[in-house]
């Protein structure tokens, strides 16, 4: 089983850097980060010193989302640090709550968010995939790694879209009972879509 730490990324991002060398020598294999751009730092820029001084840490945003960036951007900044660390990060996606809705405009659709999450993962992967109507790739992936796309949601709509579409579920919150429903939901729904829950 692995197990992770969830850092803010406060200023200065050095010492959130710091915090994932000294958890990853605990023995903690992910260091995920919050993704609200203008409430935070920039994760990304972080995510790439974290990478460059650990060894097998894997990282990753908890959660990003469909709006703050172009679905194309997100993949190249993950293909990026893919090429630069080896394939050791993972991606977190929800509709944009605290990111977007801070600047003053709305979380994206549950499809919005699935679809995205498609996207990005294909472009990662080096498909070429369907965006504003046209065929694209990023050409220089070449084979491509594979990002594991997690989702984030509370309601049984996003649960749903959830166990259907990611590879792993982020909830957090830690009520057992909540727990144990919304796993319930998630398994349930990776199942009716014939996937492994």
């Amino acid at each position: 089983m692995d197990f992770g730490v969830v850092l803010q990324t406060d200023p200065p991002a050095s010492r959130v850097v710091e915090l994932a060398k000294m958890a990853e020598g605990l023995g903690f294999s992910h260091a995920w980060t919050f993704d609200s751009h203008v409430l935070w730092q920039e994760p990304f820029v972080i995510f790439s010193r974290i990478l460059a001084e650990t060894e097998n840490m894997v990282v990753g945003p908890m959660v990003t989302n469909p709006g703050t960036r172009d679905w194309t951007v997100l993949a190249s900044l993950f293909a990026t640090l893919n090429d630069m660390s080896g394939g050791r990060t993972i991606c977190g996606m929800g509709r944009g709550d605290s990111a977007v809705r801070y600047i003053g405009d709305r979380p994206r659709t549950l499809d919005t968010m699935v679809e995205s999450m498609a996207v990005i993962k294909g472009l990662v992967a080096g498909d070429e995939v369907e965006y504003n109507d046209q065929r694209v790739s990023i050409p220089w992936v070449g084979e491509g790694w594979d990002l594991p796309m997690w989702g984030a949601g509370y309601g049984p709509r996003a649960l749903a879209a959830i166990g259907a579409n990611a590879d792993g579920f982020i909830l957090q919150l830690a009520d057992i009972q909540v727990l144990e429903w919304t796993m319930t939901a998630v398994r349930s729904a990776a199942s009716d879509a014939g996937r492994n829950p």
